[in-house]
This record gives structure tokens, C-alpha cells and sequence, in this order.
């Protein structure tokens, strides 16, 4: 396999990366581009481009093209990558072989999709986002010898892997990619917004039709706050239904789940088909068996689903602290009222009397006492015969750790995980019977609300108020149902529901019991169909980066001086702004 493309070395130039992928793109660096200007596949959708394909009208290497010479173009700007796939054409080209030979095409065949940067892709480096690991940032490299088995089942499904997707440092902001390595993603919607953490990249890419569809990951928000945020659909599973073997972990045995960002919940739903499932090599999964659909989720896809459906609304008992801003409810009873015109029974404040607000305040945000214990794991699965890697030996060569009071992983100490005891011992299981009781508590509560309103699933602003600018990095995305909805293990479904007088995304979160996938996704379908909020972004920026000012890294390019210094310059203040953010 060709070594991926590292979108960040300091010696490429965009002409090169784009010739690397045979683009045949034209660099005006200091000209404004805007998305206006022809992209033959913006918005389509997989069904739309399978149509295509079948009919003849276009090939796979015809299309992933396309998106490569889009990329080439918008990337230095949005930073949305990591690595690029340096066989994406040649592997679109087989599949327009088998195509013309009338082999048999999984689902997704020729469709180009992305992989968050913590998702295991062999041939790809593993950096976790930080700079001690990664060896363009002068740290060292972990290679996976192997796919994650998400990424085993979209290769089977024929999907064409564009690149890896940037992510903060260890996944640990749902705001922003600030401390990752390879700097700042920025919202396409806005750029002055947060982009929404730790999906950054994948949001950022799918909704700036760099690619199809994404897979995301989310411990606290990572799915749903750079959905909401870049007017996305998206679906965070039921903890168990997709693996996530071979994933970077935060809370891997607790909390962390793979699902799909798409521009639509139909895309979503047909990722899903193709992730979702028992795996043998993760033992999580063995609950999913016999709670996946039959005939897929895209079966699901009702535009009456909505009809008769009782839904619980947002109100006081869910959060002690959860006021929503004046023009947040402003959004949301317009989108109550659009949920009744389609047929639902809306109930107010369900939990009402359930004690869960308390519940939620007392149980604190749990769940990651077994860092260490999972990491340490998925070290070794890297290489299985590399003794080498085990979580002791890997932190001493990269020489730090991210716990320290400026690291990644602080938040880890202040949620009390031990990690000098832990580390002496990292291949024993810590106790976790505090997140056990919580998560059994939320559980019992929820179902007990749902079983006595006879309800058939909850619609909540994913937001409780606009999202924040990307320069003030004190400011966190308010999710309105984390940790909840990631302790107790529920699935969510995310779908654009209208915008902020500034511009600032917003967007819906159905979410319900456990394995209920199928029909949150019916009822999100039936939203949008009705709706159509979601709107094309409007990429027009100045390509050598004329972007607002971010406490993390320099501000408006001052465009007069990059004249003089040409290209070469342009590149060398991107690459320095970059990795002075590591």
C-alpha cells in the first residue's frame, strides 16, 4: 500500500498533494473560491449516486475525483483531514471493473466516505490526535497492523476510504479540535463557529461535501455536537450495536460508540445498515444479537412515521441547570408545533416527579475509571507481537503524558481516575461498579417514564442555546442530553432543524430505549422530510486561510505579505500556525 498522504508536511505543497491524486486543479491561492462554482455532486445522496452509477451516467473514479479536486481546494482552509488515502482512485477504479464485469457490489460500493482520525486503518498512523504520537509533529508512530472491523465492513460494503478525519487531542473536547496536533478544524457553516468536538474532521467533511458520509465517535457529545453543529444527521447507537474494537478509547467498555455522520438521515440509516451488528472480536457486541433489524435500518424510512407517535418533550425535571436560552425555545416550539403537524402527541415535562434532575447532579459524569486498563488493551491489538506496546513503555518513548495539569486528559484526575495506581497494574480491570449502579439508575428511571406515559421516544433541542465562537475556548457546546444519554447507553438521532438569527446551526435529538434505532430514525426521517432545514454551507474564504482570530492559533492572515511571499510562504506560516498549536 502507498504510504497515506499527510495533508500537514511542511515540504508538499497543495499542487502536489492535488497531482498525488491526479487532480487536475488549478491553485489560485489568493482568490476568493466559492462552492458555487460547480461541484457536480454537492448534496447527492447515495441512492442518487448508486442511480448514477447503474444507469452509467458516471463511474466511481469519476466521482471520487471529484471530491479529491474539491478537497485540494478547500482543505487548506477547513482542515478537516489528517491523512489522505493516496489508493482511493485506484480502488474506485476496481469497483467501476467489477461494476462493468457484473461482479457483485456491496452497498456502498464506489460511494467516498471518511474515518474519524480514532478508528483503526491499516496502513494509516494511530496519533490519537496529540502530538507526542505523532511523528509528523516530532513525536513517535503507532501503525495498526490491522482494520478496525467498522472499517473491515464499509471496505467489504465497497466504500472508498477518502482519508482520516481530525479529532482533538485523545477525543477530549466535544467543542472544538484545539489541541489536536494538526490545529483547528473549522465549522464549513461558519468559521467563526466551534465546529463541534471530537468529530471535528468527519462533521466538517461530510457537510462540506468533501465526502458522503463519516463515521464519528462519541464518549460525551463527539456524534451529536458537530452533527448539531455543521447540520448534519447523525446517529449515536445503543452502547453495544456497532463495535469498536481497534478505536482509540476514552471510556471503552463504558461509554465510547461508533455511528454516522451524513447529510441525511436516509445516508445515515444506510451507514448503519453497514456498521451495525454482533462482531466476535468484541464481546459488547453480543448484545446487539437479535436487536438489529431484519431488513436494515433504511426500512425504517417512513415520511408518516410520526403519526400517532407520543413524544416527551424537553422541560425543568430532566436537568437541574438546563434553561434554555430565549432563542433556543423560540426554535424549539416552532419545531413542536412541526412534530404535531406531523401527526404527534407532544407531552410536557415527562419526567416530572422522577427525581432524574437530582439523580443526574448526584451521579456526576462517570464512567472513565478504566482508561488506562482500555488503553493499555488496544495498544497491544495494534501489533500483537510487539511487546513493546503496553501503555508504560509507549508513554515513556513518547516522553509525556497527557494527564499532567496542561495536558489533554487532565479532566481524567479531576474525575478522580487513579492513574498511578492503574498504571502499575494496567492489565486488571479497575472497579466499576459506581458506573454500573449509575448507569442502571438512569436506565430504570427513563423506562419507568417512557412505560407510565406510554411513550414512544423523547425530541429534545440538541442544544440548549446557539453554539459558541471557536475563539473563545473557555465555552463548551451546551448538549442537552450528556452525559445522560451516554451513561445510560441510549441511542440518539440528530436532524437540522432551522438556524439561529446569527446562522448558527440548530437541530433536533430524538432519542429513546435502548436498541430503538429503527424507529428514532423513522420519526427523525419524517421531521426531515417535512422540514428541509439543512442548507448547502457556502464555502467562500480566501484559500490561503483568511479566517477569524482563535485563542489557539494566529489570527486574519494579513494578505498583502503573503502576496509577496508566494505559495511557499503561505505554506510554511499554515504548517508553523499548526504545530504550534501541538
Amino acid at each position: 500500500m502507498k504510504k497515506p498522504v499527510n495533508v500537514f508536511a511542511k515540504k508538499a505543497s497543495l499542487t502536489a498533494l492535488a497531482t498525488a491524486f491526479g487532480a487536475s486543479i488549478a491553485f489560485s491561492p489568493l482568490s476568493s473560491v466559492s462552492a458555487e462554482e460547480s461541484f457536480p455532486f454537492e448534496e447527492i445522496t447515495a441512492n442518487e449516486l448508486k442511480q448514477g452509477f447503474e444507469s452509467g451516467e458516471y463511474s466511481s473514479k469519476e466521482v471520487v475525483q471529484s471530491y479529491l479536486d474539491r478537497i485540494a481546494t478547500y482543505e487548506e482552509t477547513y482542515n478537516a483531514f489528517t491523512f489522505m488515502n493516496p489508493n482511493a482512485l485506484e480502488e474506485a477504479e476496481e469497483i467501476d471493473n467489477m461494476r462493468e464485469n457484473g461482479e457483485p457490489l456491496g452497498e456502498l460500493a464506489g460511494v467516498p466516505i471518511v474515518i474519524k482520525e480514532a478508528v483503526d486503518v491499516e496502513g494509516f498512523p494511530t496519533t490519537f490526535g496529540w502530538a507526542p504520537l505523532s511523528e509528523e509533529a516530532g513525536g513517535i508512530e503507532l501503525a495498526p497492523t490491522s482494520d478496525a472491523p467498522v472499517v473491515e465492513d464499509l471496505k467489504e460494503a465497497g466504500a472508498i476510504i477518502i482519508g482520516k478525519t481530525n479529532i482533538p487531542a485523545f477525543s477530549a473536547s466535544g467543542t472544538n479540535a484545539s489541541t489536536s496536533w494538526a490545529g483547528d478544524t473549522y465549522n464549513v457553516v461558519d468559521p467563526r463557529l466551534a465546529p463541534g468536538g471530537s468529530s471535528s474532521g468527519t462533521a466538517a467533511s461530510v457537510s462540506g461535501n468533501f465526502a458522503m458520509m463519516g463515521i464519528a465517535e462519541e464518549t460525551g457529545g463527539s456524534i451529536q455536537n458537530p452533527a448539531a453543529a455543521q447540520a448534519l444527521a447523525s446517529v449515536k447507537p445503543t452502547f453495544g450495536l456497532v463495535p469498536t474494537t481497534g478505536v482509540t478509547p476514552l471510556a471503552g467498555g463504558t461509554r465510547d460508540v461508533l455511528g454516522p455522520h451524513a447529510r441525511t438521515v436516509e445516508d445515515a440509516a444506510l451507514m448503519l445498515d453497514v456498521i451495525a451488528g454482533e462482531d466476535e472480536g468484541d464481546p459488547k457486541t453480543e448484545a446487539a444479537a437479535g436487536n438489529v433489524p431484519e431488513d436494515g435500518y433504511t426500512a425504517s424510512l417512513d415520511d408518516e412515521a410520526l403519526e400517532g407517535k407520543r413524544i416527551g418533550l424537553y422541560g425543568a425535571e430532566w436537568r437541574e441547570d438546563g434553561e434554555l436560552s430565549a432563542e433556543t425555545q423560540e426554535l424549539y416550539d416552532r419545531s413542536i408545533a412541526e412534530l404535531e403537524a406531523q401527526g404527534a402527541e407532544v407531552i410536557s415535562d415527562p419526567f416530572e416527579g422522577s427525581g432524574l434532575a437530582a439523580f443526574t447532579e448526584e451521579a456526576g459524569n462517570v464512567g472513565y475509571d478504566a482508561f488506562v486498563y482500555d488503553l493499555n488493551n488496544y495498544l497491544q491489538d495494534l501489533d500483537p507481537g510487539n511487546e513493546s506496546l503496553n501503555v508504560n513503555d509507549v508513554f515513556e518513548e513518547a516522553g509525556e503524558v497527557p494527564w499532567t495539569e496542561e495536558g489533554p486528559l487532565r479532566f481524567l484526575v479531576e474525575r478522580g481516575v487513579d492513574f498511578e495506581g492503574t498504571l502499575e497494574d494496567p492489565e486488571t480491570m479497575p472497579d466499576q461498579s459506581e458506573f454500573e449502579e449509575a448507569k442502571a439508575e438512569y436506565l430504570q428511571i427513563i423506562d419507568n417514564v417512557m412505560e407510565e406515559q406510554d411513550l414512544d421516544g423523547f425530541v429534545y433541542p440538541q442544544m440548549a442555546e446557539e453554539i459558541p465562537p471557536l475563539a473563545d475556548q473557555e465555552a463548551n457546546i451546551e448538549a442537552t442530553t450528556v452525559p445522560e444519554i451516554n451513561i445510560s447507553g441510549l441511542p440518539l438521532v440528530t436532524v437540522p432543524a432551522g438556524y439561529y438569527e446569527s446562522g448558527s446551526p440548530f437541530s433536533l435529538a430524538f432519542f429513546g430505549e435502548e436498541w430503538s434505532e429503527a424507529d428514532l430514525i423513522g420519526m427523525a426521517y419524517d421531521y426531515e422530510q417535512a422540514t428541509d432545514y439543512r442548507e448547502t454551507p457556502e464555502l467562500d474564504v480566501q484559500e490561503g486561510g483568511a479566517l477569524p482570530e482563535t485563542a489557539s492559533h494566529y489570527a486574519v492572515w494579513m494578505m498583502s505579505g503573503f502576496a509577496a511571499a508566494g505559495l511557499g510562504g503561505i505554506l510554511w506560516m499554515r504548517n508553523r500556525r499548526r504545530h504550534t498549536n501541538a
